[in-house]
């Protein structure tokens, strides 16, 4: 059941992102926005521990700001994979990612259980 509320919170905050950025980044719809917020999820699941780890010694010089270039990969990932879902720079994919990171880690914590 937690798992679902997650899905749910990304899912509303993708759309939100996408109304506030809204030259930049596209959503066609709803069900675009789960599909992106399942997308990215994976992502951030099975292919981001790959990314850090082959990345490591550059994040450890950048002092781990390089982890921001790392999201800003995965946002433009799910843009490849995902139909409807559009991010047109990479600024603008990186303030995406920057976003939905810190929203939703807000969020997670009010729906703690």
């Amino acid at each position: 059941m937690n798992l679902l509320k997650k899905l749910l919170i990304s899912t509303i905050i993708v759309l939100l992102l996408s109304y506030f950025l809204k030259p930049g980044v596209q959503v066609d719809g709803i069900t675009t926005a789960l599909i992106v917020a399942v997308v990215l999820g994976l992502l951030n699941t099975f292919v981001k521990p790959v990314l850090v780890f082959f990345t490591l010694p550059i994040t450890f010089f950048t002092l781990g700001l390089f982890l921001l270039v790392i999201n800003t990969i995965m946002v433009y990932a799910c843009d490849y994979l995902v139909d409807g879902f559009e991010v047109n720079s990479f600024l603008t994919a990186m303030l995406f990612s920057i976003l939905l990171s810190v929203s939703q880690w807000i969020l997670y914590k009010f729906i703690k259980d």
